[in-house]
């Protein structure tokens, strides 16, 4: 399904309520979209369902990273730096033109020019460590590098205590383009993907089997019933609330911790690769990682146990502070909260411990392994885990659907290059920049780019994207609103939303005709996301 209303939808929505599936999986978030791509791959006739947006939850507000976790080890998950080491391979494999390799910074601070050798040991031992675990496969290992390396790369970093540094490779990627990838992947081998479509029950029959979903579609309010032999619960963080819907009673299976990640700009906060801070006073460290296409850097993730609704979490002046603050601490940048341009909180739906076993006041404790939950009534529900592990994680469930589907296919996704991903090659900088967002779809963002000044134009001050881009994501991308072009299809919003809500209208405009929108539309929606930056600015203590 595409992002359309109207007619088209309601056809679209006749096919779901028409049809009865294999499976129907509720989160279209990375894992939900990945185990639509598993089980469509292997045969099984699937629909993939989300009250949002495809990857609108805690899938589009990562720190963007595809790496291994080398924070971990300390935390002697020696297994979970394995798998995610070996999985960030596949990604780099499967979509090469999403995921790329990244090098990572690590300061040395001492004193009289000398680092601690205790610290230099061990970070030396982990690294060795995180290369043998398959960190090596990524075609570099580990490296001692000198201060002045250290200042070419990262040219505010205090040098008064700064004596050398360590080099390794992990790598990055879109989330939110990347879900965007496996849904269409999805719809490649015959899955129906609906977006704004929100599960509201699950029936069974006399048996106590799954037999259906009703579902709502958030545009209309139209209720539907889809025919179903299987339910895979891949919501994330809502993940309690469909445990509750299928078994009639509250759960308490998912410890939502919030992340925040700032945008700098890059002149305040100059670097060309990633660099790793430790925050002074806490057993914790920032990412610092520019920007690929536009002049920007961006600091996170704060990891802190979050209590509010999870639909709406936001940064506080105290997420932006701390993060600031460990900058501020290693680098001479001087940040300010004036500095900022971008913010954004996410939810990583953390394991709740099992019974017997303390809480840890820091969620940065909790473990990062995914769970598998085969309830027995044709209900399976995947829970934790990160997005570099989506792939494996859809793999478990739905090999966890052999218990109501009865033998299934081995599945191919090991080696499953991902939809976008072909012999195509950019020639140019500007077909390299789409090539690492569409793939094989930039040459028509491009042809699409040349039938007008304005969809060659960049309709958002300072930033890369094309007009084309916006009117490509409405029309092929599944994108219904302003939020979701700005949010996801792009990162403009999170790159610089002040300019972003200047281009709004713009962007409006440039695809009211193919969504449909008239004039009163077009104000909604530009008031709409102008509304979103006023309050997430207000929440974290910025001025709009």
């Amino acid at each position: 399904m595409t992002g359309m209303t109207g007619p088209r939808r309601a056809e679209e929505l006749d096919a779901l309520a028409s049809t009865t599936f294999d499976v129907v999986v509720i989160g279209a978030g990375m894992t939900g979209t990945g185990v639509a791509v598993d089980a469509a791959a292997r045969g099984l006739n699937v629909a993939l369902l989300d009250k949002g947006d495809v990857g609108s939850g805690t899938s589009s507000k990562s720190s963007k990273m595809v790496h291994g976790g080398l924070r971990y080890l300390q935390q002697r998950e020696f297994r979970l730096v394995y798998e995610n080491l070996h999985e960030r391979q596949r990604l780099l494999e499967n979509a090469p033109f999403l995921v790329t390799p990244l090098p990572f910074l690590i300061p040395l601070f001492g004193s009289n020019g000398v680092a601690s050798k205790t610290l230099v040991r061990g970070y030396a031992s982990a690294l060795r460590f995180y290369d043998l675990s398959g960190g090596w496969r990524i075609g570099h290992r580990h490296a001692r590098v000198t201060k002045d390396d250290v200042l070419a790369h990262f040219p505010t970093m205090r040098t008064e205590r700064l004596v050398a540094g360590f080099l390794y490779y992990d790598a990055r990627g879109d989330d939110a383009r990347v879900a965007l990838v496996l849904a269409r992947t999805a719809q490649r081998y015959g899955a129906r993907v609906a977006n704004y479509v929100r599960a509201t029950a699950v029936t069974k029959d006399s048996r106590g089997r799954v037999e259906a979903v009703t579902v709502r579609d958030e545009f209309t309010g139209r209720d539907l019933t889809i025919a179903t032999r299987s339910v895979v619960n891949a919501t994330g963080v809502w993940a309690d609330d469909v445990f509750a819907m299928t078994e009639g009673h509250s759960s308490h299976r998912v410890t939502p911790a919030k992340g925040v990640h700032v945008t700098i700009p890059r002149d305040r906060l100059p670097a060309d690769i990633a660099a790793v801070l430790a925050v002074p006073g806490d057993r914790r460290s920032v990412f610092v990682v520019p920007f690929e296409d536009d002049p920007f850097t961006y600091v996170g993730t704060t990891d802190t146990a979050y209590d509010g609704p999870l639909d709406d979490p936001v940064a506080t002046a105290e997420d932006v502070d701390y993060l600031l603050a460990a900058v501020n601490a290693s680098t001479s940048s001087d940040l300010r909260r004036a500095d900022v341009t971008g913010v954004w909180a996410g939810l990583r739906p953390l394991l709740t411990p099992s019974a017997g076993r303390r809480l840890s006041e820091r969620t940065a404790d909790l473990s990062r392994r995914h769970q598998i939950i085969d309830a027995g009534d044709g209900v399976v529900h995947v829970t934790g885990g990160k997005w570099t592990t989506y792939r494996k994680m859809a793999q478990d469930a739905v090999d966890a659907l052999r218990g109501c589907l009865g033998p299934l296919a081995a599945s191919p996704t090991r080696h499953l290059a991902l939809y976008g991903a072909d012999d195509w090659r950019p020639a140019t900088p500007e077909e390299d920049r789409l090539y690492h967002r569409y793939g094989a779809d930039a040459p028509r963002v491009l042809a699409l780019a040349n039938e007008s000044p304005e969809l060659a134009g960049r309709p958002v001050a300072g930033l890369a994207y094309l007009g084309a881009e916006f009117l490509f994501a409405a029309r092929e991308e599944m994108a219904t609103s302003l939020e979701d072009l700005l949010c996801r299809r792009t990162r403009a919003h999170l790159v610089d939303a002040r300019a972003a809500r200047e281009g709004a209208e713009r962007v409006a405009r440039l695809v009211a005709t193919e969504l449909g929108w008239d004039e009163a539309r077009v104000a909604h929606e530009v008031s709409d996301y102008r509304t979103l930056v006023a309050r997430e600015f207000a929440a974290a203590g910025l001025e709009p």
